[in-house]
């Protein structure tokens, strides 16, 4: 109940505040509720990219992965046949049937050549008449012969020496003799163009990308290729994106592109335990598009209804202060004598009852003050009704213009008669401010061509801390001043019997 009573008081006094304050907190949670949302259903937009994403990348990796395995069947079978010289002394043409296998090595794909350990063409999977070409001087090549157990080896994009396959990638593989030396190699050329034709098939969005590269960082393969695009074969070990790609298996991150430094959403995996990554890059602009639109109506519509909230609430507090100040004026109105504009009886017995607690309670002098004007019944025949209700109103203010403590208040108690409370006032000030009342009231100009100015008598009544008086008696000793003075013969003031 303690803390109730504070908090009721403090709406009754300042209703406007505590609507205002509502209104705020109310457009602060409806913000915050929505930006949550917000941001919860962007990264839900996020993750379903990412989602999106690593499908994609499983995709290319599982294709990827069975050509390769396709590639090391086809160099193993040609290097098993290589290693059977029977299995050569047939017809070229059933030679080329046994080393190569015809149903793999479309033009789609590559072709795959049998290499002697000069680096001469040997045996060719398009032509039972092998082409002339060397290649002792190829990455593949040099590298088998140092490194008798390279095993599959995956070289770098190059351009193709025989025929028209453009961009390729080579896989290659060592063969041996009996007794471990070089014999050449077989190796398979793939054109990276059937990576892009792969890549054709999915749809990713105008601003992304599908890339093939290698552990070294060179672009094999990238779908759509725009002409500002970097050209095969172009590296990427220095970038920082790239970096971040060498020490993880898989995974995904957003960063700026070192190519058009917009914001981008890069999604990668490693080809098994082969040295190629595939890595598909999403741009933001794209994926959260639908979201900012979304954002955008959902912003818009916050704000307009933030907005409405906050001027419904002003209204409202427009009403609230004009209710307040109409209610105070009404409690001022029922408060205040409508001819002298002093207080009312209802309001000095407020009063009076408040400031005599308060003066038990905290042992503090209490002055009260009966003022009567003389003669007043002969004055209103005199003048008549109007005539005795100007001159009640002129001693009003000749009472109010001597009180000059905020908490002082001089009120009309009936009649005639009007009454001064004094809080925390001794005897020898309630008598100095009464004195000055009286010769107040005294000084007013005469009224018409009345011989006989306006005067007052004055009764004090001082209660002293300590005393067994109770308010009426206070209020008693006061009257029976008034009617002392009124005795010895009115315009003067008097204090209570010893």
């Amino acid at each position: 109940m303690p803390t109730r009573l504070p908090r009721l008081a403090l709406y009754r006094s300042h209703p406007e505040l505590i609507l205002n304050l509502g209104s705020c907190l109310a457009v602060l949670a409806i913000v915050a509720i929505v930006s949550y949302l917000l941001a919860r259903e962007r990264d839900s937009v996020e993750q379903s990219a990412i989602r999106a994403s690593n499908n994609i990348v499983q995709l290319i990796e599982s294709d990827i992965l069975r050509n390769v395995e396709l590639y090391d069947q086809s160099l193993r079978g040609l290097i098993w046949a290589v290693q059977h010289p029977e299995l050569l002394q047939v017809a070229p043409k059933l030679r080329q049937q046994i080393l190569f296998n015809q149903t793999f090595t479309a033009p789609v794909r590559g072709d795959i050549l049998w290499i002697d350990a000069n680096g001469d063409v040997v045996g060719d999977s398009t032509s039972a008449t092998p082409r002339k070409a060397n290649f002792a001087d190829a990455v593949d090549f040099v590298a088998h012969r140092s490194d008798p157990n390279l095993g599959l080896f995956i070289g770098p994009p190059f351009k193709a020496r025989l025929g028209d396959l453009d961009w390729c990638i080579s896989f290659s593989r060592r063969i041996s003799n009996p007794d471990g030396s070089f014999a050449g190699l077989a190796a398979g050329a793939l054109r990276l163009s059937y990576f892009s034709e792969l890549f054709q098939r999915l749809d990713i969005g105008d601003e992304s990308s599908i890339n093939l590269l290698n552990a070294d960082g060179q672009l094999l393969a990238r779908q759509p290729y725009r002409e500002q695009d970097p050209l095969i074969g172009t590296s990427f070990a220095d970038r920082p994106n790239f970096k971040r790609i060498l020490g993880k298996r898989s995974g995904s991150f957003s960063g700026r592109s070192s190519i058009s430094d917009r914001q981008r959403m890069y999604t990668f995996a490693r080809v098994a335990d082969l040295p190629l990554i595939v890595l598909v890059v999403h741009s933001a602009d794209e994926v959260f598009q639908s979201w900012r639109r979304t954002a955008m109506v959902v912003s818009v519509a916050t704000g307009i209804l933030c907005i409405a909230i906050l001027w419904l609430t002003l209204l409202l507090g427009r009403e609230l202060r004009r209710r307040h100040e109409a209610e105070q004026g009404l409690a001022t109105l029922a408060a205040t004598d409508s001819l002298t504009g002093l207080a009312n009886r209802r309001r000095l017995d407020q009063v009076l009852r408040l400031e005599w607690a308060r003066a038990q309670r905290n042992r503090k002098p209490l002055a009260v003050l009966m003022v009567d004007v003389d003669h007043f019944k002969a004055f209103n025949q005199r003048h008549g009704h109007a005539g005795g209700d100007h001159a009640l109103r002129e001693v009003a203010k000749a009472i109010e213009r001597c009180i000059r403590r905020p908490a002082d208040l001089a009120a009309r108690y009936g009649g005639e008669e009007f009454q001064v409370i004094l809080p925390e006032t001794e005897l020898a000030g309630a008598r100095l401010l009464a004195e000055r009342i009286r010769a107040s009231v005294e000084d007013l100009a005469p009224f018409a061509d009345d011989a006989h100015s306006v005067t007052v008598s004055i009764g004090i009544s001082v209660y002293v801390p300590g005393t067994q008086r109770d308010l009426t008696s206070l209020l008693g000793a006061a009257d029976e001043a008034l009617y002392r003075a009124k005795a010895k013969g009115r315009n003067r003031v008097e204090i209570p019997a010893d």
